[in-house]
């Protein structure tokens, strides 16, 4: 006669079911939860360690282990491994310290050429330094192991990660009077805009766009064969061209000049086409940013010439260009016509750039600005 089957009590409220339920399926849980996960509803179903063991792949003494961990500390604790005894840990916690001390100054500041840590040569800077300053249970570190006290602290002293300081003390009053004038755009679009007296314009250069030509012709998509186009990784320099480009916030039409450079002259030439696109009696407001073109002698001469409220400047805070509607329109045309953009020569590329403007303005589209002032308070 067989002996009675000794059965394991184990309680599984229902918050804890659902949540074993979800680590027995899922992909991302560290397997060993799943195992046991997977144990530990198995045998709420079926009370046998080996028929447990049989199902999800393991021997009985492991089921075993599993269900007495969860007697003991509870169903969720049993998902965890037991805590090992070991050797307990020689380096100090001022010893560790002393360690991200180190990390949080430059390599050079110490002395070395390295403008920043490598974990490597931090770790030898450690070893060669650790008796003097009284921690020499750091003297036989290892590159693995300072690794491990910068992560316990989260910090990756061999990294640099950028920002911006703000450098224009009237960054608010600004930016409060670039949203000013969006909001009279608004108010000017709801009330017939095309009888207005005044016109508002965002603009920008956007310099630097390369004419880059091909050193061998690209081949064309080709049906189970290669589905891209196929470009020869070689390629040559023909120069670079600015675009000047201002956009009519009343009615979307795009005013641009494709020159070589974007200095004085080139903004003055800018300015001279919308002074001459528009009637005598309005009055053009301006939105852009700091650039030394803007407010040059040169500039500030032409501007003389004209009636004194023909031209008004509306500046963008410093480091603010995201205030600038036009920056929408450059980085749309960026990811559109100039993406894998090739060309024999300059010339080429100013024209597929007009050309493009010219398809732009056949159908204007109005920007809208949607950052409220009341955002920026």
């Amino acid at each position: 006669m067989a002996a009675p089957r000794r059965v394991i009590d184990i309680s599984i409220e229902a918050d804890d079911l659902a949540q074993l339920e979800r680590i027995a399926r899922s992909r991302t849980e560290p397997a060993s939860w799943v195992e046991r996960a997977r144990i530990l509803l198995a045998y709420r179903t079926d009370p046998s360690a080996h028929a447990v063991g049989e199902a999800v792949g393991v021997t009985h003494q492991t089921v075993l282990r599993c269900l007495r961990r969860a007697v003991r500390f509870g169903v969720m604790a049993a998902l965890d491994d037991s805590p090992r005894p070991g050797k307990a840990p020689e380096i100090t916690a001022d010893a560790r310290a002393w360690l991200i001390s180190l990390a949080c100054q430059k390599a050079k500041d110490l002395g070395y050429p390295h403008e920043l840590w490598t974990t490597r040569l931090l770790a030898r800077h450690v070893r060669e330094h650790a008796v003097d300053a009284g921690y020499s249970c750091l003297a036989n570190v290892v590159q693995g192991t300072v690794c491990k006290i910068l992560a316990r602290d989260d910090v990756k002293p061999h990294k640099v990660r950028y920002y911006l300081e703000r450098r224009d003390a009237a960054f608010e009053t600004k930016m409060a009077e670039v949203l000013c004038v969006y909001r009279e755009v608004a108010v000017l679009r709801a009330a017939e805009a095309g009888a207005s007296n005044v016109t508002v314009i965002s603009y920008d250069e956007k310099p630097g766009i390369q004419a880059i030509g091909n050193t061998a012709s690209d081949l064309p998509p080709k049906p189970g064969v290669h589905a891209t186009f196929s470009r020869d990784h070689e390629y040559k320099r023909n120069g670079t061209l600015s675009l000047l480009a201002g956009i009519d916030l009343l009615t979307g039409k795009v005013h641009a000049c494709v020159e070589e450079r974007h200095r004085s002259r080139e903004f003055v030439s800018f300015l001279k086409k919308i002074d001459a696109a528009y009637p005598t009696d309005t009055a053009i407001k301006l939105i852009l940013d700091n650039h030394s073109a803007h407010i040059s002698k040169e500039t500030k001469a032409w501007l003389a010439t004209r009636p004194e409220s023909r031209f008004t400047f509306v500046f963008t805070p410093t480091h603010a260009s995201w205030t600038n509607l036009v920056e929408g329109f450059f980085s749309k045309m960026a990811r559109s016509m100039l993406r894998h953009i090739r060309v024999a020569s300059k010339a080429e590329l100013k024209a597929r750039i007009l050309a493009y403007l010219d398809d732009i303005n056949a159908e204007p589209v109005v920007h809208t600005w949607t950052y409220k002032i009341s955002d920026a308070a």
